[in-house]
């Protein structure tokens, strides 16, 4: 297990604060909607990719703040900030950020749409003809889905639930004498059950029309509400906490808490009730007073909710408002080879997502699982694909008999069903399926594949830093590596023993392995470069991740740069540490890069006196990666392979299109301009490594 060898935490350590960071990472999203460079239909999954980041936050990491405002003073003193004073900043920042999200979409997108005759209708918008459209259209597919629900002077209560739109109708001018004059009425827009937020309308000229599905029901309002005669109706949304609530003990069945926990998940508490700011008082009051929503859970937001459903906003066949296409890339040498097994035996390969294609690690578990000579198969899934290929594998090489090893993280936060399903699947396959460990998240990718050769059993192995998931493979950038390598195959089935045994006396010969020995080596390694430049020699280091927040690993950041240690830090989210401080921090540069891909894979390069090390690793450096969950991160020893991954690197690090600094500013070369987009470079560089001859299409079988 890790050892605390590090100084009592100083309490005058600068740090950004981890809340706001991550609304900085959000903002770097929105930048791209409002990136009129960006194809205009990227830009709309840019605002939907925002409002669902948004929404997960408010779930998780808001509600944990609530969570915390509400311990007692004692120990709400033991915390680092004050819950309260965080809150208050978050919501400030968050308020500044809807309002631009608004003016993005009203000024930006709405026009642009227009400009390229895509008209986003309301309800006030339409010709005569549209009109008796949508009125026939509501009646045929949409009302039959609708249940209006009176809010009257009971105390009936009406509960939200967690995600969906509903409209808060305001009725007015009652046509019988006994109705009141005024009323109010709650309804839930089904878009699950319509298929969809939008409506499309025929085309006219050549103009294409579109609605809200929400405006859609705006404009019918005079069928579900016969006696009434003027309507006003406003959007309301509930985001409920999503931490589940898990005692996470050795004993009882962790798979049904979960099932459990999941079902509260949905009951959870509000973390805020998002509603239209036209919306009156009185009718906010009637919602409160029907769904114990408290005025402290309201949240500002705009007319329209939910705008991660704009995931689903039609296309027109207008391939031209979205990304040019960039085909998956084959790889050059595993492409030529029949077998992935033999070809492992020869040397390592590098594979990179999504750029080259995942089909190399489906043919990998499918041939092992067919394979009369693999006798065991281990794995550990955190994020499957619903329809898992690998998943499949793995269920097909236990029925045939083989010994499957399968580490399910059934604490994959928003996965947990799928993987609940694959764990049962692979149970009933006759697989050894453990479900997690007690305290720790497992969060490392790994494979093994054990092949009895002549008598002898060899060890194959699949380390990443992105899940096996053939949906996010096409989305996420990562890093893969296919390896036979004694030592390394040794060290990943030393981590299957953990699973297993439970036992933290593993001895690791090439592998970084939280909560174990990761912390450690990362700090003997940072100290070394120290001691180098303390000696006046050269002394760097490169480090990528998806978040910087371990106080303790920012320490000994600032430590370095103080020694002269040259940092550069790519870091995509979160980043709690200051850079450019005098006397502090003034040798370290972060630049984050937000683009066509999710920039998702860990990279650790250390000068090493000229003789540099590489680390590929599932873990950011914060304090859960570290402390409390399994994680790998693996050395590249292969020299092609490190070439390969420092020329992927130094395309990121000269980024001076998609790269922004922490306070948001797109960077600039400080010399000329280099107009490097690195996601398009990167594609570039490995499709020149690709022989002349070859195919460089990856074919989809």
């Amino acid at each position: 297990m890790e050892t605390n060898t590090e100084d009592k935490k100083p309490t005058t350590t600068p740090l950004i604060n981890r809340e706001l960071s991550w609304l900085a990472f959000n903002y770097r999203v929105l930048q791209e909607a409002k990136d009129r460079t960006v194809p205009l239909l990227e830009r709309i999954k840019f605002m939907a990719i925002f409002s669902s980041n948004l929404d997960e936050y408010f779930k998780v990491r808001v509600a944990t703040l609530k969570r915390l405002i509400k311990l007692k003073k004692k120990t709400r003193d033991k915390l680092s900030e004050d819950p309260a004073d965080t809150f208050g900043q978050v919501m400030q920042e968050v308020k500044r950020q809807q309002e631009e999200f608004g003016e993005v979409f009203r000024e930006g997108i709405l026009a642009d749409l227009r400009q390229h005759s895509i008209n986003l209708l309301t309800e006030n918008e339409l010709s005569e003809e549209q009109q008796k459209w949508v009125q026939t259209y509501f009646a045929e597919h949409i009302q039959p889905h609708i249940l209006p629900l009176l809010l009257d002077d009971t105390e009936t209560h009406f509960f939200l639930k967690d995600q969906t739109v509903y409209l808060g109708v305001h009725l007015f001018d009652p046509k019988k004498k006994d109705l009141k004059a005024e009323r109010f009425s709650m309804l839930e827009i089904p878009t699950k059950k319509h298929g969809g937020r939008f409506v499309k309308l025929p085309t006219v000229d050549e103009q294409r029309y579109v609605m809200f599905i929400d405006d859609v029901i705006r404009f019918c309002l005079p069928a579900l509400y016969p006696n009434y005669t003027r309507f006003e109706a406003h959007a309301v949304k509930v985001s409920r906490d999503a931490e589940l609530d898990i005692e996470e003990e050795v004993s009882g069945s962790l798979m049904a808490k979960i099932q459990k926990s999941l079902k509260k998940r949905e009951t959870g508490y509000p973390a805020r009730l998002l509603f239209d700011p036209g919306t009156p008082k009185p009718m906010l009051e009637a919602i409160m007073a029907h769904t114990g929503i408290s005025e402290d859970e309201l949240v500002e937001g705009s007319k329209y909710h939910n705008f991660r459903d704009f995931f689903q906003f039609p296309d027109f066949n207008l391939p031209e408002l979205k990304y040019s296409p960039q085909p998956t890339l084959v790889h050059p040498l595993l492409e030529k080879e029949e077998s992935l097994i033999e070809a492992m035996k020869k040397q390592d390969y590098l594979v990179h997502y999504p750029y080259q294609s995942f089909d190399y690690v489906l043919r990998l578990f499918e041939e092992a699982a067919n394979d009369p000579k693999v006798t065991a198969m281990s794995a550990t899934l955190y994020r499957v694909a619903d329809d898992s290929a690998i998943a499949k594998s793995l269920v097909k090489a236990a029925k045939s008999g083989k010994l499957v090893t399968v580490v399910v993280e059934l604490k994959a936060r928003f996965d947990e069903e799928s993987n609940i399903f694959w764990a049962g699947k692979l149970q009933k396959a006759g697989a050894n399926v453990i479900l997690g460990l007690p305290d720790l998240k497992v969060h490392t990718k790994l494979g093994l594949i054990t092949r009895n050769e002549d008598g002898q059993l060899v060890n194959y192995a699949y380390l990443s830093t992105g899940n096996y998931n053939e949906d996010t493979s096409r989305i996420y950038a990562d890093h893969a590596v296919f390896t036979s390598h004694k030592d390394i195959t040794q060290d990943v089935e030393q981590v299957f023993n953990f699973f297993i045994d439970r036992q933290h006396d593993k001895k690791f010969k090439k592998l970084l392995m939280a909560p174990i020995n990761m912390r450690d080596r990362f700090m003997d390694l940072i100290n070394r470069e120290i001691k180098n430049a303390s000696k006046g020699k050269p002394a760097s280091m490169i480090l990528k991740m998806n978040a910087l927040q371990d106080e303790r690993m920012i320490r000994k950041l600032y430590a370095a740069s103080q020694a002269g240690v040259k940092i550069e830090l790519l870091v995509r989210g979160i980043c709690c540490l200051v850079p450019g401080v005098e006397g502090l921090s003034e040798n370290i540069r972060v630049r984050s890069i937000v683009d066509r891909y999710l920039e998702h894979a860990r990279v650790y390069i250390f000068h090493n006196d000229g003789k540099e090390e590489y680390f590929v690793a599932s873990a950011d450096w914060m304090t859960r990666n570290l402390s409390r969950r399994v994680e790998v991160a693996f050395p590249i020893l292969q020299k092609d392979l490190v070439e390969q991954l420092r020329a992927i690197i130094d395309l990121q690090l000269a980024d001076d299109t998609k790269a922004r600094d922490v306070d948001n500013n797109y960077v600039e070369q400080q010399v000329s301009p280099t107009h490097i987009r690195s996601q398009y470079a990167t594609y570039e560089y490995l499709r020149e490594l690709i022989p002349e001859g070859m195919e460089p299409i990856r074919k989809s079988k």
